[in-house]
């Protein structure tokens, strides 16, 4: 499970906050291989291949995230998309109560589906130019494959709160709207070692730097 994720408990804050802060930097990505654990089938659990592709896409999160900081709004449903026979994107981060589309844009089918006990689905074959859509109620980290393309694999990691900021092309990374206060930042990436340090915002707000290193 995604360290911090599934037990992520509101700290107390004031109810109002008058000067927010922003946390950015970079992660930055030594490693450009690795192997992943054998993928399941939904069909066919004896079946497995391993991901030995490098991905240069990280999540920064705050483990515990004030009370209070950010309201729940409507939001258009964020898509995870079935493209060339890779999902797009391969690392997709959201809060909880979110419901992920899965367009099928191929001329082929593709099943989607996930054993992760985060959030255990199965959307079954269709065929191009239609979509399926899953929601997510509970923290943690959900491996999504395709029971017909054994090399496709992606990541979704559902949050408790709206403090994860996935990185751009670059590894650059923002977060905006940061209540004073003293938190614990996490780096996640595919296949490394999470790194987590202390920031700290002060009153007044302001732009705090903070850069990570993924291996």
């Amino acid at each position: 499970m995604l360290a911090g994720v599934g037990t992520l408990m509101a700290q107390d804050a004031p109810a109002r906050v008058a000067v927010s802060g922003t946390l950015r930097g970079r992660v930055d990505v030594k490693s450009l291989a690795y192997s992943l654990a054998p993928r399941p089938s939904a069909s066919e659990p004896g079946r497995s291949s391993i991901d030995r592709l490098p991905r240069q896409i990280a999540v920064v999160y705050f483990q515990i995230a004030p009370s209070g900081a950010f309201e729940q709004s409507d939001e258009a449903r964020p898509m995870m998309d079935q493209r060339n026979e890779t999902f797009v994107p391969h690392v997709l981060a959201i809060h909880t109560g979110t419901t992920v589309e899965f367009p099928n844009s191929d001329q082929i089918f593709h099943n989607v589906f996930s054993l992760s006990k985060t959030r255990r689905f199965d959307l079954g074959r269709y065929a191009a130019g239609r979509s399926k859509a899953i929601r997510f109620d509970s923290p943690g980290i959900v491996r999504v494959f395709c029971d017909i393309h054994s090399h496709m694999n992606a990541f979704i990691l559902v949050f408790a709160h709206r403090y994860f900021a996935v990185t751009d092309e670059d590894g650059r990374y923002r977060i905006d709207q940061i209540p004073p206060g003293s938190y614990a930042v996490t780096a996640w990436y595919e296949g490394s070692d999470r790194e987590t340090r202390p920031i700290v915002i002060l009153p007044g707000g302001g732009v705090v730097e903070q850069d990570f290193v993924a291996r």
